[in-house]
């Protein structure tokens, strides 16, 4: 109880003022390489040829990774809890979204890196991608994704339901009903720090990753799956995060570090560039919200439909997780005793997406309030 309405120091607050903070890169290793990622100029496109050679070959590269290096390439955020996996950690048949890694390359400096990088030889066939929901969602939209166009894995259904009440008896009886549709846009997160991980191989086999995710554990097992190692073969250190807000959920870099510390045999370091972090990184997800409302006059919500489309962009990760937080808070702080939920994860040639700050709840926040508004000038309350 002494913490209780006391003024607390923040333990690394010190630090943080007076520039000690370690981040993931300020740590350095003796012989430690570097490492930059051949991505798709692409937003949808077939890999028709892959040819490394001229990396291989170029003085000062020390190792070439494509999906052939990776164990396990295709790997799910979230396997372990029973969502099966869709996105490959290297592109192999083809490319779903601008700035999807194809290759990466570890090299003394990063300009010798950048330079390995571009003596990669692909070939593409380019295909039509589409960006927005509402018109992947449509019938006859172009098939991007293999299970279709929506995440079809919520049970036995293709989408998150609710159910609860009769609705259709409360838009029966409903003295006015108040409609909208929020489209709330995609969202950078731009932490100070990018995307930052430095793989280092011991001397009896276990690799040392120094991490800037937001989740330890989780990365831990992220990486541990991709390369079919078990835990205890990794040890994960995880200074500071440099800003992260639901962005560094995701593992970006640490296991391609790992791959390319594993087959060079010397530390790998990735640390993206502001330019990646905008083109690559996981956004906050744009979302389509339908919502239609059955009221009394003197302002009772009888009843509520609602369709939400949430944009995963190009694979799953997190997405259905995030809808289904989304479906749980559709209601808002009121209480509406008949509803009517339809919530779908649909997939763009967009980045994928991810966490950000009230993973599904901000979104449907906004469009539950935003409509509560529009009911209180229909029925002239405050």
């Amino acid at each position: 109880m002494k913490a209780v309405g006391a003024r607390l120091p923040r333990y690394d607050g010190l630090a943080h003022v007076t520039g000690r903070t370690t981040y993931v890169d300020d740590v350095r290793v003796p012989g430690m390489l570097w490492t930059k990622a051949l991505r798709s100029p692409h937003h949808y496109a077939a890999i028709k040829r892959l040819d490394t050679s001229g990396a291989e070959q170029l003085p000062g590269v020390h190792a070439v990774v494509t999906h052939e290096d990776v164990p396990r390439n295709v790997y799910g955020h979230l396997e372990g809890l029973g969502v099966p996996g869709d996105e490959p950690l290297l592109a192999e048949d083809e490319v779903r979204y601008k700035g999807q890694p194809i290759a990466a390359v570890a090299a003394q400096t990063e300009e010798l890196a950048r330079e390995a990088v571009e003596l990669i030889e692909v070939d593409y066939e380019e295909r039509e991608p589409i960006f927005d929901i509402r018109k992947a969602f449509d019938p006859g939209a172009p098939r991007i994704h293999p299970w279709g166009p929506v995440y079809p894995h919520f049970g036995p259904h293709d989408h998150r339901r609710v159910r609860k009440g009769d609705v259709e008896r409360a838009f029966e009886e409903a003295d006015a009903i108040v409609q909208g549709v929020y489209r709330p846009t995609a969202i950078e997160h731009c932490p100070i720090e990018p995307q930052t991980a430095l793989a280092v191989p011991e001397v009896h086999g276990r690799l040392t990753i120094y991490s800037c995710t937001q989740a330890m554990y989780f990365s831990m097992g992220v990486v541990a799956a991709h390369l079919e190692w078990p835990l205890n073969k990794l040890k994960f250190v995880g200074g500071t995060v440099g800003g992260g807000f639901g962005g560094k959920v995701d593992t970006a870099a640490e296991t391609m570090c790992a791959l390319l510390a594993i087959k060079s045999r010397r530390p790998v370091k990735w640390r993206w560039t502001r330019e990646e972090e905008f083109l690559a990184s996981s956004t906050r997800a744009p979302w389509h919200m339908e919502i239609a409302d059955a009221l009394t006059s003197d302002g009772w919500i009888l009843g509520r439909r609602m369709l939400t489309l949430h944009d995963a962009g190009a694979y799953t990760r997190f997405s259905s997780y995030g809808l289904t937080k989304h479906a749980f808070h559709h209601a808002g702080a009121y209480t509406i005793p008949n509803l009517e939920f339809n919530g779908y994860v649909v997939f763009t040639n967009r980045v994928p997406t991810t966490a950000m700050r009230g993973f599904g709840v901000t979104s449907v926040s906004y469009a539950a309030e935003m409509n509560m508004n529009r009911i209180a000038e229909v029925l002239g309350i405050d």
